[in-house]
């Protein structure tokens, strides 16, 4: 349901694409800032797409017929902020005696700064060739730069820190 709109617009490909590196980003983030927290669900792609919907009001914002377009990103960030509030509230405060681990709440900043960072120039680019946009270019290195940051830290970290993985529950 959140995608759908973005897929009209930008086609599956863009959108899967941005979804995906949403994903990729959030479970690596997880994994880098917060060892001991178990990951679950598709947060990080699903704020991705989030944050591309405000990134694409944004950047569109003359050009937008809507007259609900404030409305529109009110409502999308008082969701995401009430929702990111919760998970830190939930991985920060004592767990019940029968709960597990908390689940983090890095996979959700990740994905929305994804989809800020790369929504805007895959966005931006609808009517551009991405190939030729420097904007492109500088973002995808930066995201590659942290994806092999984040597999290194996975191989190497746990031995050099003595990170003993949490059994699952």
């Amino acid at each position: 349901m959140i995608g759908v709109p973005l897929e009209m617009v930008h086609g599956v490909l863009r959108i899967s694409f941005l979804y995906l590196a949403g994903v990729l980003a959030g479970s690596l983030a997880v994994s880098v800032t917060d060892m001991r927290a178990p990951l679950v669900g598709g947060s990080g792609g699903v704020y991705a797409l989030c944050s591309a919907h405000l990134a694409n009001v944004v950047m569109n914002w003359a050009g937008m017929r809507c007259p609900y377009k404030v409305l529109r990103m009110v409502l999308a960030l008082v969701c995401m902020s009430s929702e990111v509030g919760r998970a830190v509230w939930l991985r920060f405060s004592p767990p019940l005696p029968a709960a597990g681990p908390q689940p983090s709440f890095m996979a959700h900043l990740a994905g929305a700064a994804v989809g800020v960072s790369m929504g805007l120039t895959i966005l931006r680019s609808y009517e551009e060739n991405l190939q030729d946009q420097c904007g492109w270019w500088v973002i995808l290195l930066c995201y590659a730069t942290f994806l092999a940051f984040a597999i290194f830290w996975n191989v190497f970290a746990y031995d050099l820190l003595g990170v003993q993985i949490p059994h699952p529950p």
